[in-house]
């Protein structure tokens, strides 16, 4: 498995290549887990991300078949709360170019994008949250993006070792690795 951070940093193809993992924040008041869980066949597009570094991993570097850790931000307290696998690549984000959105850009243009966007479909929601207090106390996990402070990118690259770590302690309260049903 690959430890590095940023990968290959290109598309990938074959069937031998490993997902990368990454960490996805949501605001639960703005998107939660509970309403992925509701969405039809459990998909939804990730869309109105606005930071250059953000929306440069969902453009160049997320591929389908990827992982994420479904994050809760904004709220108290903050954690992961569940998988979602990416099933789309990057394409240009439509709400950009709707006045009507509360993610429109006047200055993105749809023959020349500036953000786009993945679709994701819910995987598993955990049985409980793993909260950043516990994410910052968990050995192996001091470098991991979400911990640093100020760290606000609502996309984040995580190495296979903390998607272990992490998939670890939900699994050491005796629940397993199970899909959504």
């Amino acid at each position: 498995m690959r430890s590095e951070r940023h990968g290959d940093g290109g598309r990938r193809s074959g069937s031998d290549v490993m997902p990368r993992y990454w960490l996805l924040k949501s605001e639960p008041r703005v998107f939660s887990i509970d309403d992925l869980r509701a969405a039809p066949n459990q998909m939804t597009g990730w869309e109105g991300v606005r930071n250059y570094q953000a929306r440069n991993f969902l453009r160049n570097e997320m591929q389908v078949g990827d992982l994420a850790f479904f994050y809760h931000s904004n709220t108290t307290p903050p954690g992961i709360v569940g998988i979602v696998e990416v099933v789309r690549a990057g394409y240009p984000d439509q709400t950009a170019f709707d006045p009507r959105s509360r993610y429109y850009d006047p200055g993105s243009d749809p023959t020349r994008p500036i953000w786009f966007m993945v679709d994701v479909r819910l995987v598993r929601v955990f049985p409980r949250m793993i909260t950043l207090d516990e994410l910052k106390r968990t050995p192996g996990l001091e470098t991991m993006l979400v911990i640093r402070r100020g760290m606000r990118l609502s996309v984040q690259p995580v190495t296979a070792d903390e998607w272990q770590t992490v998939l670890a302690l939900v699994e050491a309260d005796g629940h397993e690795n199970r899909p959504v049903c």
